[in-house]
């Protein structure tokens, strides 16, 4: 599989199933044994016949049978279903088909209909599928950006809980979560490369803040102390931001490329309009930073046109009109306050980085006070405080930092990324439940 496969949705074909009108139940079990079909939804109209018709005595099993029968399309001796199944499957599909006497037939995408979406992430890009998955599903012509998303989710953790010691305990509980050994955690198991990789990435910065359960010195400062360093580290955060609100645009313009082609992609806000805009921004701090006024000229310039395209997308969805101009100046005013706001957002990852060191810091300074009382009993105290408070910062940073990294990942990145929803695919299946009617 390439690396272009990697990263779209499994390839869906629209198809066909006819068989002879007495094989239709037979085919209905072998579809549901299969588990390879999305079959169109039921129409109301038949829904509501079937219930209409509904014995007490019918199972859900029977009903599902009789619904999908009603739904079918009848043409003398035989009936058809339309559906979705992933191209891979087509073969295995055919031949089952056919061994009833009946055809699977490939059909051209109807127009204005989105094929379901399967995502192909294999192994612990799995795991990271939930990340996307509670936001949106993702639309059958887009990127899948799960195994990106994940790693950029676990970076951002790590850069808010800098913490050698607290990165080796998640990591410790991912192991326990990976091995299954508890029934209570079984539920969460599918997501222990979350948190392996927050560990990871919380003993990274841990070794650069030279943290380990707060400035105990068992590590040194390989890059920075946030304590010391607040300035370098508010700047980095709002750096890193930018790159990933970068990346964030990039990867949205190929989607918007890819759901309506270059008319889209070039005056949608989340496509080269608003890139332009973003570029824009970052060209006029680097003219101030620099000093240079050609950078400043050339970021109006850019501006300018992001502004021109994202006013013509906006006003074409509006509708024009004397009400569609006002709207389409609204939203431009929102698009442009909010791409400052968005960078902005991101130095809640030094803040919180910052909090955690404090914390760390405050549990440290108290627990060796305490111990240089040289008393029996300060000495407790000092352990107590010691074990106590790592557990309250440990427990309270690991909520904040894993919370503040899925709001940037969602309101910031994947607002642009994702211009639409997609639909799931769902394999058609019967209730599990006895298929004869009941006297």
């Amino acid at each position: 599989m390439s690396w272009r496969d990697a990263v779209r949705p499994v390839r869906m074909q629209r198809i066909g199933l006819v068989v002879p009108a007495e094989q239709s139940r037979e085919l209905l079990a072998r579809l549901d044994a299969a588990g390879v079909v999305d079959l169109d939804p039921v129409q109301p109209e038949v829904e509501l016949a079937v219930a209409a018709e509904r014995e007490p005595g019918w199972s859900a099993r029977e009903t599902e049978f009789r619904r999908r029968t009603a739904q079918a399309v009848a043409h003398g001796p035989v009936t058809a279903w339309l559906g979705w199944t992933p191209s891979a499957a087509m073969p295995g599909l055919t031949s089952e088909v056919t061994s009833i006497g009946g055809a699977a037939v490939p059909l051209s995408q109807p127009p204005g209909i989105q094929p379901p979406t399967l995502l192909r992430q294999q192994g612990r890009g799995q795991s990271f599928e939930l990340l996307v998955q509670t936001y949106t599903t993702v639309p059958y012509a887009d990127v899948d950006p799960s195994l990106v998303a994940g790693i950029v989710y676990v970076a951002m953790f790590g850069m808010m809980f800098g913490d050698v010691g607290h990165g080796l305990l998640l990591l410790i509980g991912a192991a326990i979560v990976r091995s299954g050994r508890f029934a209570r955690l079984a539920k969460i198991r599918r997501a222990w490369p979350f948190l392996a990789g927050a560990g990871a990435m919380s003993v990274v910065f841990g070794f650069l803040y030279g943290e380990m359960f707060g400035p105990t010195g068992l590590v040194p400062v390989l890059w920075l102390s946030p304590i010391d360093a607040v300035t370098t580290l508010l700047l980095t955060a709002i750096g890193v931001g930018a790159v990933l609100l970068g990346g964030a645009y990039a990867l949205g313009i190929v989607n918007r490329f890819r759901e309506g082609g270059w008319g889209f992609a070039l005056y949608a806000r989340t496509g080269i309009a608003g890139s332009l805009l973003f570029l824009a921004l970052g060209g006029v701090v680097a003219g101030i930073y620099f000093d240079i006024g050609g950078i400043l000229l050339a970021a109006v310039l850019v501006a300018i046109a992001g502004l021109v395209l994202t006013f013509v997308g906006l006003l074409a969805v509006a509708g024009g009109g004397s009400a569609g101009v006002l709207q389409a100046v609204v939203e431009l005013f929102d698009v442009v306050v909010r791409l400052g706001s968005n960078v902005v957002s991101f130095a809640r990852l030094a803040a919180f980085g910052l909090t955690h060191a404090a914390l760390g810091a405050i549990v440290w300074l108290g627990a060796t006070a305490l111990w240089g009382g040289g008393s029996p009993a300060g000495r407790l105290g000092a352990v107590l405080v010691l074990l106590i408070g790592t557990a309250v910062a440990f427990a309270l940073e690991a909520l904040v930092a894993g919370i503040q990294a899925l709001r940037l990942e969602y309101y910031e990145l994947f607002s642009r990324v994702f211009e639409s929803d997609g639909r799931p695919f769902r394999p058609w299946r019967l209730p599990a439940e006895d298929m004869e009617v009941t006297p």
